[in-house]
């Protein structure tokens, strides 16, 4: 499976990845996410950015601002690309496993 890794780049900054964390909780604005970290508001705005480009979390206009969600589909692309990880590391391993039992018999 292909795989661009935006994600992966997306969650390396711990800021960023705190403010993914704060929105998997519970939707939320920028005013909310400020006051919970310990960088300015255009920080945020700028961390949320490069979540919504790798699409992480999705913004919902709501009156002046915007409400910050997770975004399932950008998720999913996530998921399945780690489970694939997974699928071919064990398959790697019952490999292992299949010639050091042929070399013992």
């Amino acid at each position: 499976m292909a795989y661009d890794y935006r994600h992966m780049v997306a969650l390396a900054d711990p800021t960023r990845r705190r403010v993914f964390e704060l929105v998997a909780q519970r939707p939320r604005s920028v005013a909310e996410l400020t006051h919970s970290l310990p960088v300015s508001q255009p920080a945020v705005s700028q961390h949320l950015k490069v979540l919504r480009d790798a699409h992480l979390v999705r913004a919902e206009p709501r009156g002046a601002s915007n409400v910050y969600h997770i975004d399932p589909q950008g998720l999913e692309d996530m998921r399945a690309w780690l489970d694939s990880m997974w699928t071919d590391a064990l398959g790697s391993f019952q490999e292992a496993i299949n010639k050091k039992m042929e070399t013992k018999e």
